[in-house]
């Protein structure tokens, strides 16, 4: 028996676009349902749970960045926000507010699919993976992977979905040196374009969150040329 097509929730004004990529979706094997609003989509998100979000952020009755933070603290599904292009600061915002990834406008159909693709991956080898009920645990800072919850020096730290699997995965490779292109094919299952700054942010909020420094991490350190690693103590 089939399973059940995943459901897509599209919020976008333009209605053009909005039927381009429903249509392209849809050839993919997607249900599409389209809203135009930001204030209707905050309703429609929380009763329909659809299994991803696609959020633009110029929406009239309300902007992207507020529907993506009223949702978030209880839609667990993921979100990918539409940007306009060059605005680095949506972008930022978007991740920081729980945002699990964004696309600069105009939207490449082949781009968006293998986004779609890779998060609702994400979702579902997360939700399978053998280790789940692992508690990894790395000096002070432990992780359990059955409530997927973080804890540093016994004080609980809240996390995105993006940002607790970004840790799981230094966390399993704790002192090793781990690179921008590992880190994209294996969390999002696409390679890295070389100006893809979203694991960066990630990594940064990460730093604030655990109360690293951003300039001398001591904990989620830059390698230089190299990329990232978790200190083992």
């Amino acid at each position: 028996m089939e399973p059940p097509a995943k459901r897509i929730f599209l919020v976008e004004d333009d209605l053009k676009l909005a039927s381009l990529v429903k249509e392209f979706l849809e050839g993919a094997g997607f249900v599409v349902d389209i809203e135009p609003r930001g204030d209707q989509a905050v309703r429609c998100i929380m009763e329909e749970n659809p299994d991803l979000v696609i959020l633009d952020l110029m929406l009239p009755g309300l902007d992207g960045l507020s529907v993506c933070r009223q949702v978030r603290p209880k839609f667990q599904n993921p979100i990918l926000m539409l940007t306009a292009l060059g605005d680095e600061i949506d972008e930022v915002v978007g991740l920081e507010i729980g945002a699990d990834d964004y696309l600069v406008k105009p939207v490449r159909p082949r781009l968006l699919l293998a986004r779609v693709h890779s998060l609702l991956r994400r979702i579902e080898t997360a939700a399978t993976r053998e280790d789940d009920s692992m508690i990894l645990t790395v000096g002070p800072l432990i992780l359990d992977g059955a409530k997927r919850t973080v804890s540093f020096h016994d004080q609980p730290i809240e996390l995105t979905t993006t940002e607790f699997d970004l840790l799981w995965y230094f966390a399993k490779r704790a002192g090793q040196v781990v690179n921008r292109e590992e880190l994209y094919l294996d969390l999002r299952g696409i390679e890295w374009d070389g100006l893809d700054r979203s694991i960066d942010i990630s990594v940064a909020r990460l730093r604030k969150k655990l109360g690293d420094d951003g300039k001398h991490p001591q904990l989620i350190k830059s390698i230089r040329g190299a990329g990232y690693l978790l200190a083992g103590r």
